[in-house]
């Protein structure tokens, strides 16, 4: 018997409390090719793609969340949720295979609801730049360019108050994601500031690699 790409995994919602069931895909599946320079990353089966299941969305109240969020929610902010989520939420699931449109829409959920549960900008960063890059599957550069920018600015929001600290996100990578994103959207002078202060930092980075990109985009702009 084939053993499917994608099975259903258990999620109790960090808000409601209630269970309910989400697809993810199997790592066996997951093949990475290569990655672009924002780090979108490129598998060899196009028809799989994981970036569409990061979201768990509650079909009780409609909270969307990753497993990046923190359990902990503040009285006024269960409030903010009700108010302006649950109360307009009509149940429904996505726990079934998501098109790349349903993946948007998921991380959208998840942006709208990361900002009023207060989740570190790094978090909603990721969740930004997760759409661009769906919409540039799509071939939606408007759309792309948007979300690349919202990425762009709540990392910048980031650095300026070192929430990426106790991430997965280094200071290096957030310079680099704000001058890559600033590259890619046409804003040269805010990239330019960023790799260069990305380069005035190499001597004690312990991230060579990050540095090498750095560089290569730096040099793609001089030319």
């Amino acid at each position: 018997m084939e053993i499917l790409p994608y099975y259903q995994k258990e999620v109790v919602c960090l808000h409601c409390k209630n269970k309910f069931k989400s697809t993810k895909i199997r790592s066996k599946y997951i093949k990475l090719e290569t990655h672009d320079t924002d780090f979108q990353p490129i598998y060899q089966n196009k028809e799989i793609n994981p970036l569409l299941y990061n979201v768990f969305v509650c079909e009780h109240c409609g909270f969307s969340f990753t497993d990046d969020f923190t359990k902990y929610f503040a009285p006024s902010v269960k409030d903010a949720i009700k108010e302006n989520i649950t109360k307009q939420w009509t149940s429904r699931s996505y726990g079934g295979e998501r098109t790349i449109q349903e993946g948007i829409t998921a991380y959208k959920l998840g942006i709208l609801c990361a900002s009023l549960k207060k989740e570190k900008f790094v978090s909603i960063a990721g969740l930004a730049l997760r759409v661009a890059w769906l919409y540039r599957i799509l071939g939606q550069k408007d759309e792309e360019k948007r979300f690349l920018e919202i990425a762009r600015d709540r990392y910048i929001d980031s650095y300026s108050r070192e929430d990426y600290s106790g991430t997965q996100m280094s200071e290096i990578r957030v310079l680099y994601m704000i001058a890559e994103l600033s590259r890619r959207v046409g804003a040269r002078d805010l990239a330019t500031r960023y790799f260069s202060m990305i380069l005035e930092k190499q001597s004690s980075s312990i991230e060579p690699s990050l540095i090498e990109m750095a560089k290569e985009r730096w040099q793609e702009m001089r030319t």
